[in-house]
């Protein structure tokens, strides 16, 4: 596993063993930041990112190495949150990121607080915790913590739907890639109708 591309390009990221933590793959990561950025590579420069669930941080990480402003790690998993400490000091990243290493709820309470307004939100729970989906997706589109610019994108089995609407969030894109997805959302005002 590495860093894909921008500042920290090619350097190797540290794993954990174990099904609850799958780490994106390089591949599925490149096309969710090819999406993002859409031909234009300073398209993240200065955005702010929640990386839930976020496992080794991979896609935090690839965030920060293309211009991110400031990283969320949102991880409750003590030996996944001591890899994304571990990953972040071995490219010498000391600043722009916060690892919050507690429960989903009590972080969007402490980020709310904090008057967090993300622009990309990632969330790639454990394959076999799907009731985390809807869960989350809804709690997002309950909160401040997305605005009317925010992108959400959940990673996903193929075979699994996430949903297409929760609360304000709507899903107006889907790509597959192997076995797995990544299921795009944005508030419905901004929503694209023929999605």
């Amino acid at each position: 596993m590495r860093v894909i591309s921008g500042k920290y390009r090619s350097r190797p990221l540290r794993s954990l063993r174990g099904m609850d933590v799958r780490p994106t793959s390089d591949r599925l990561r490149e096309t969710l930041f090819n999406v993002l950025t859409a031909g234009n590579p300073d398209a993240l420069a200065g955005s702010i990112w929640l990386d839930l669930f976020a496992g080794t941080g991979a896609i935090g990480i690839e965030a920060l190495s293309r211009g991110a402003k400031e990283v969320y790690f949102v991880e409750q998993a003590a030996p996944a949150a001591e890899a994304i400490r571990a990953n972040l000091q071995n490219l010498g990243i000391t600043e722009g990121f916060k690892i919050l290493q507690e429960e989903l709820s009590r972080a969007f309470w402490r980020m709310e607080r904090q008057h967090v307004a993300a622009d990309v939100v990632f969330i790639d729970p454990p394959y076999r915790l799907q009731d985390a989906y809807p869960k989350t997706l809804r709690a997002l589109a309950d909160s401040s913590l997305v605005w009317a610019m925010s992108v959400v994108i959940a990673e996903h089995e193929k075979k699994f739907d996430p949903g297409h609407e929760f609360g304000h969030l709507r899903r107006f894109r889907h790509l597959a890639q192997g076995s797995s997805a990544l299921s795009f959302y944005r508030l419905t005002s901004v929503a694209d109708p023929r999605a």
